[in-house]
């Protein structure tokens, strides 16, 4: 019934739109006829003048007895089969919204407790004052402190973040609520903000609580870097979330993240995430802390000392990932022992899927360590075997001398390792740009000297003497590093 409605519907505008046509072309031969006695006097105007008028009779015939040509005329089924698609398109997006609208946020209770991660004693400190804040809040309460509203952990991809969250749920036992990023990403503008608002009432109702939201970089970018309608309105809602927490609501927001630098600027703020918790690779003593829980009550004959040392670089997932690999190739040898020859298949396997330049064999390793060792014998820091970029303090004011020392640590690890093996190489470029941005700085934005090359020229000549001068310091630095993955000042 619908389908003939919009046909007869179709054909009188088909029809009116014939006659109009053929009207206004009659008006059109007229005016030229009166206008130009000679154009009387060709044929083809008559033969024209002929055609529209039996167009304009076939208009009104057609007109008049349209029902019973609609009858001769079978239905438009590419109209009938375009409305059939357009139907099932509407009825598949109400399903799509009522299916994103269905889905429900419920909290988990974790089972895992920091004696579940092993590695981050350096970090463990402040996870257990906001464990102690959630089990005791009077505690802080009676002297008006509040929780952190937020603690971010910033990590490269592997080194247990959302591993720390879960044990931290599970120390504080209190409802986990665990979404990705990825998750407020919807295609319908307002369902991303619907979802936060929706996670942070069943917390605040469920207080105390935790909210976990890895890869928070998903919906956090800055606003400004590419438009997109719905992550912004998510990202509103969050910020808006965050300021709208009771400070005696006892929920803490912890995200995860490997992207701080495209995080925006208000989500970084105090008063939302108050705390960043920075993770690295784990060190030697790390990863034999790490090996030693993942075969903890499982027989094993090879040096599990030797495994922490030949696997510098392995993040704590690829540590799991090893000994996985090795005892599944234990059970399929029908052994009921890890051996030593279990371990080297399962490295080989791991090592296929990993970044090439974190699996190191001697050379490499060594040269990594001369480039930090150069680089903590000038900027007197801790430093790690795969510690790239320098932390610093930015200095409101600078002067010259302290701008040119930036560049001088920035560079100390190239040219220390130059100076020693004789040839220059290529490890952390990252470091070579930033020293070269601050050249820049000196030269156009302060004004303080006429050529970005020749500071840089200066201060390379100038590290190469304390190099040569010092070359013993920085092998004793180097063994250092080789040993203990690590330089403490």
């Amino acid at each position: 019934m619908f389908n003939n409605d919009n046909n007869n519907l179709n054909s009188e505008k088909n029809m009116k739109l014939m006659i109009i046509s053929a009207s206004v072309l009659v008006g059109l031969f007229i005016y030229t006829m009166i206008k130009s006695d000679s154009v009387m006097q060709n044929g083809s105007y008559f033969l024209g003048i002929g055609f529209i008028l039996a167009l304009m009779v076939v208009s009104f015939y057609i007109q008049k007895y349209k029902n019973k040509i609609q009858k001769i005329i079978p239905d438009n089924k590419f109209q009938n089969k375009l409305d059939e698609n357009i139907k099932q398109s509407e009825t598949s997006n109400s399903e799509n919204i009522q299916s994103e609208q269905s889905i429900t946020i419920e909290a988990i209770t974790s089972n895992i407790t920091f004696d579940d991660v092993a590695g981050i004693s350096s970090i463990k400190e402040e996870l257990e004052e906001i464990v102690d804040f959630l089990n005791n809040p009077k505690k802080y309460k009676k002297y008006d402190v509040v929780l952190p509203k937020g603690v971010l952990l910033v990590g490269p991809p592997g080194v247990g973040k959302t591993l720390i969250a879960r044990a931290v749920a599970g120390e504080a036992d209190v409802p986990f609520f665990y979404q990705s990023g990825a998750s407020f990403v919807h295609i319908y503008v307002g369902m991303g903000a619907k979802r936060v608002k929706e996670l942070f009432a069943k917390a605040k109702a469920t207080a105390p609580s935790i909210i976990f939201i890895d890869e928070i970089d998903a919906i956090g970018k800055s606003r400004g870097m590419g438009s997109n309608d719905e992550r912004e309105a998510t990202l509103n809602e969050l910020l808006t979330q965050m300021d709208g927490f009771d400070a005696q609501s006892d929920v803490i927001v912890i995200g995860a993240t490997n992207k701080i630098e495209v995080l925006d600027e208000a989500l970084l703020r105090a008063g939302r995430f108050d705390r960043r918790v920075f993770l690295t690779l784990p060190s030697l003593q790390d990863r034999t802390k790490i090996l030693k829980l993942y075969v903890k009550n499982k027989n094993m004959n090879f040096d599990i000392d030797k495994l922490a040392l030949d696997t510098s670089g392995f993040n704590s997932a690829a540590l799991a990932t090893l000994i996985n690999e090795a005892l599944l190739n234990m059970i399929k040898r029908s052994g009921t022992s890890l051996l030593e020859e279990d371990i080297n298949i399962a490295k080989q396997k791991v090592q296929f899927g990993k970044k090439q330049s974190n699996i190191l064999c001697a050379d490499q390793k060594e040269i990594l360590a001369i480039y930090q060792a150069s680089k903590a014998f000038i900027i007197k820091q801790t430093v790690s075997l795969f510690d790239e970029g320098i932390s610093s303090d930015d200095c409101l004011y600078p002067s010259k001398s302290q701008l040119e020392q930036k560049i001088k640590n920035n560079l100390a690890g190239s040219i220390g390792l130059e100076v020693i093996k004789k040839e220059p190489y290529a490890v952390f470029e990252s470091e070579m740009q930033v020293a070269q941005n601050i050249a820049k700085d000196i030269v156009y934005k302060y004004k303080m000297e006429r050529s970005e090359n020749d500071i840089i020229i200066r201060l390379k000549e100038e590290l190469k003497v304390q190099f040569l001068e010092n070359s013993n310091e920085v092998h004793k630095l180097k063994d250092t590093i080789l040993k203990d993955e690590t330089i403490v000042f």
